[in-house]
């Protein structure tokens, strides 16, 4: 069996990202679900396995009528689309989880402000009030 150098790659590739799927799972990051781990085992763990066996697309491809193959093209193909969505997903996830933080924190900061300016209201009436009592 010949091997060329898009199965290198597309294996290589597909390893990594099955590794970052399993290592972000098991450390429980965060927006890391069973069905997110799932689909990245089916997606890159396909590519992977499209790679390593070139003929098995020949099977799928005969059952859905498609006669010509074309595996290295079309797994490249989708091989960088869903290297791009994952990026994707996976940066719009972070820039939530910065917005959220940021939200949370100018929300206990006006808090703490507000809180703040009510305790010095609250002081500066009792001071009125004692400052009343004592004149009279």
């Amino acid at each position: 069996m010949k091997i060329h150098l898009y199965q290198v790659v597309v294996v290589g590739i597909s390893s990594v990202m099955l590794y970052l799927g399993i290592k972000e799972f098991i450390n429980r990051e965060t927006g890391q679900t069973l069905l997110k781990l799932f689909v990245r085992l089916t997606v890159w763990g396909g590519m992977g396995l499209i790679a390593i066996y070139p003929d098995f697309t020949l099977i799928i491809a005969r059952i859905m009528g498609v006669v010509d193959n074309f595996n290295a093209v079309v797994l490249m193909g989708f091989l960088m689309v869903f290297l791009m969505l994952f990026k994707l997903l996976s940066a719009i996830e972070k820039i939530e989880q910065n917005v959220s933080e940021i939200t949370r924190k100018e929300a206990l900061h006006a808090a703490h402000e507000r809180i703040e300016a009510l305790r010095k209201e609250i002081k500066a009436q009792k001071e009125n009030e004692n400052t009343g009592q004592q004149k009279t």
